[in-house]
């Protein structure tokens, strides 16, 4: 692996010792000091849209991350589906809630390479903020209905949000996020393509975020009880993670089993993928943010892990996602989705004001789409509730 670079001459006042040091000098050694050649330093960003002064004790990225926390899109995560809706439970993930875990392993995975920890947790928690209400069932319903016009994906709509949507400052429209930021949402990617590939900190979340879905999909589905334990254990990754888990502990059972299982699936493909990366970044010649444009993917797990993720992917999609308890909540909730889109289109003024007046500029199917999209589950329900209830 590429050591840190170097305190050098080229950060302002650094090559003179009396300079007085100011906190983005700070930003700036502190950054050269821990990150490696290959990571995106803030003093390289490329800056942002609307042009902003530099904040005097926050990089670039820091800036990103609490913009991102304080925005109103983020707190609506917390009652949105991440898998299943609140109306199975209250124990499985949300879309905050698996968004902080992804931050928290991209973080982890991040810190092991020496690579921009700022810029990959400001990367994995914009990484969902454009999930409508109700998961995947709303994201396809959405799509649907918006067919000749664009469609609607989750990533496009991050950042439609990020760019326009929030309305928190009077200078600019949306959150004016750095570049990085929005060129990784951009570019979301599958571990399979070639390059160019996407700075190493936007492959630490994407392979972050396959590590954690597969893992707490299968436990809430387990809480749950759309499955069991044994049935699980029979897939490859599984099984094989059950096996580690018993050279440590071989009398553990039910709970408890399935507790250390969990931990040790994550644990393993974090290991696996360190070791893979550092292995690859250690030849020597991904020397540069720029340098890693021109390779494969780096970060991600080998191809024996790959596989067996597939494999639990594959199970998963068949008894869990395709559960007919499951099935049944998403129809309701597609069906309520349409009503509130035909309902909207058909009657604008029951759009809030500022949505009236967007529809002249985006469209009014896309502004529908917009608004719909940035409901909460609960306020999605209520407002069908009170509105369309009837028709």
């Amino acid at each position: 692996m590429a050591a840190p670079r170097s305190q050098s001459a080229d950060i302002p006042g650094t090559d003179d010792p009396g300079a007085e040091s100011g906190p983005l000098r700070s930003v700036a050694l502190r950054e050269r000091a821990l990150l490696a050649n290959y990571a995106m330093h803030s003093a390289d960003s490329a800056g942002r849209e609307y042009p902003e002064q530099e904040h005097p004790y926050r990089g670039p990225f820091q800036r990103d991350r609490d913009r991102i926390v304080h925005s109103a899109a983020f707190r609506r995560l917390s009652d949105k589906t991440q898998v299943f809706t609140g109306v199975l439970g209250d124990y499985h993930r949300t879309r905050l809630t698996h968004t902080m875990e992804v931050a928290s392993v991209s973080r982890t995975i991040g810190r092991a390479l020496a690579l921009n920890e700022d810029l990959i947790e400001a990367l994995a928690l914009v990484h969902d903020l454009g999930h409508p209400p109700f998961g995947h069932a709303g994201e396809d319903v959405l799509d649907e209905l918006l067919l000749g016009q664009g469609g609607f994906s989750h990533n496009a709509q991050a950042l439609r949000i990020v760019r326009e949507l929030e309305r928190r400052y009077y200078e600019f429209p949306g959150l004016n996020l750095s570049r990085e930021v929005l060129e990784g949402q951009s570019t979301r990617i599958e571990h399979a393509q070639g390059p160019p590939s996407p700075l190493l900190e936007v492959q630490v979340v994407e392979a972050a975020d396959s590590i954690t879905y597969d893992t707490h999909d299968a436990d809430d589905a387990l809480e749950l009880e759309l499955l069991s334990l044994e049935e699980l254990l029979e897939r490859p990754l599984w099984a094989a993670a059950e096996r580690r888990v018993r050279c440590r502990a071989a009398d553990l059972a039910g709970s408890e089993l399935r507790r250390a299982v969990l931990h040790e699936l994550i644990d393993w493909q974090v290991s696996d993928l360190l070791e893979r990366a550092s292995r690859r970044l250690a030849e020597g010649d991904i020397d540069s943010p720029a340098a890693v444009r021109g390779t494969e993917i780096v970060v991600a797990v080998s191809s024996e892990l790959a596989e067996q993720k597939a494999d639990l992917e594959g199970f998963l999609r068949e008894r869990v996602y395709r559960h007919p308890d499951v099935l049944t909540h998403r129809r309701q909730a597609q069906s309520m989705l349409e009503t509130m889109f035909a309902g909207y289109r058909d009657n604008p003024q029951l759009l809030p004001r500022r949505f009236q007046e967007r529809s002249h500029q985006a469209g009014l199917a896309r502004t529908v789409s917009d608004y719909l999209a940035g409901m909460t589950d609960r306020y999605a329900r209520r407002e069908f509730e009170r509105l369309f209830r009837d028709e």
